[in-house]
């Protein structure tokens, strides 16, 4: 009797696809591929997520290289002739969506959200995601996804066609059962085929540059990430791979890219503490002092204001109080100006921030911050 073989990616806490990971998961499909009982794949993910991406740190050591890569798996699942089906729920990030790309179908749960963040990093998709996702969805849509680095949710990935069904109730389940129905002649294969609404628009790519440079000054992985998508519409699959591989090896070696993936990790080592106790839960924070209100009280204030925390900015001095909040809506105006702010949303931060001289004032905070002049007798 046939079956649905299914494979789980499992390397908590996001599934990252790591040299282990991936050696397992090429073993297991090479196993489900020459089981002549095994008629269809399901590919997912254990625990929370489908896949969060490559591992970041491998990047430029060893393991990265060592067979299988990633795109050694991508290369087997998108060669196989039994029908792949990836199920995904949670995130499928970066490499993850490449690898889910690389299957003949895609499924989500309503919760699932689907990106390629890599820009991010300075970085573009390195495993086929700038070749294969204008294939899939077309230029417009893959232009959006891959440039911003921004997440689509399941309905939306359902409309331009990067999934085929979106599945209520057990997600595994619901796929293998799409797999089956797909089991028979006529395999659907989205990669060798030219990127859709592409050649046809190369005024699509002169607005994303023109954009790009706009919102995103100075930065190279944008451009490199427009050009490899215009690649996909002039060049065959395996020639876009090629060159998509080139451009980034060379972001990859270059400084922007360096510096985003060393923030990256000091970002996430900052929010560390040693020695905290596993039990300690956090405080709620509803209300928020800042006591000063020079450039960085006000920047704090700022920052709190952006997440939608109330704040309460203390000085000594009217003037300086004032100096504090004209600050504060200059920063704003300018973030406005230059289309990454709407008017409302900074009305609605500047409502947010109130400036008093009372110190008193400051009772109702659940945190307060000191940001005053660095002299021990203020």
């Amino acid at each position: 009797m046939a079956t649905t073989a299914v494979i789980r990616l499992d390397n908590p806490p996001v599934n990252g696809m790591s040299q282990r990971v991936r050696e397992h998961a090429g073993a297991a499909l090479d196993a489900a591929l020459t089981d002549a009982s095994v008629a269809s794949i399901v590919i997912t993910g254990a625990g929370k997520m489908f896949s969060g991406g490559a591992d970041i740190r491998e990047f430029g050591t060893p393991a990265a290289a060592k067979r299988p890569t990633l795109r050694d798996l991508i290369a087997s699942i998108e060669a196989s002739p039994k029908p792949v089906v990836a199920a995904i729920h949670g995130s499928a990030f970066g490499g993850g969506l490449e690898l889910a790309l690389a299957c003949q179908y895609r499924v989500a749960s309503p919760d699932a959200k689907l990106a390629l963040p890599e820009v991010k990093l300075g970085l573009l998709p390195g495993a086929g995601g700038t070749q294969r996702l204008p294939r899939l969805v077309g230029v417009k849509e893959a232009l959006a996804m891959i440039v911003s680095g921004e997440p689509v949710g399941a309905k939306k990935a359902k409309e331009i066609g990067l999934v085929d069904e979106v599945i209520e109730g057990d997600l595994v389940e619901g796929a293998k059962r799409f797999a089956e129905s797909k089991l028979g002649p006529g395999l659907r294969r989205d990669g060798p085929t030219p990127a859709k609404a592409g050649a046809q628009s190369p005024e699509l790519f002169e607005a994303a540059r023109t954009e790009a440079a706009r919102t995103k000054r100075g930065q190279v992985a944008p451009l490199e990430c427009i050009a490899c998508i215009e690649a996909s519409t002039r060049l065959p699959l395996a020639e876009g791979l090629a060159f998509e591989r080139e451009r980034f090896e060379k972001l990859m070696a270059g400084d922007q890219s360096k510096a985003l993936r060393h923030l990256f990790f000091a970002e996430r080592e900052a929010a560390k503490v040693a020695d905290l106790p596993a039990d300690v839960k956090p405080r709620s924070v509803q209300r928020v002092a800042v006591i000063g209100a020079g450039t960085m009280g006000s920047g704090i204030s700022m920052s709190f204001a952006n997440a939608g925390i109330p704040v309460t900015m203390v000085e000594t001095r009217e003037d300086a109080l004032e100096r504090g909040t004209k600050t504060i809506r200059k920063n704003y105006a300018a973030t406005v100006a230059k289309g990454k702010l709407t008017q409302i949303a900074m009305d609605t931060r500047l409502e947010l921030i109130r400036g008093t001289l009372d110190l008193a004032e400051i009772g109702t905070a659940d945190l307060v911050i000191e940001a005053v002049f660095e002299e021990m007798e203020v």
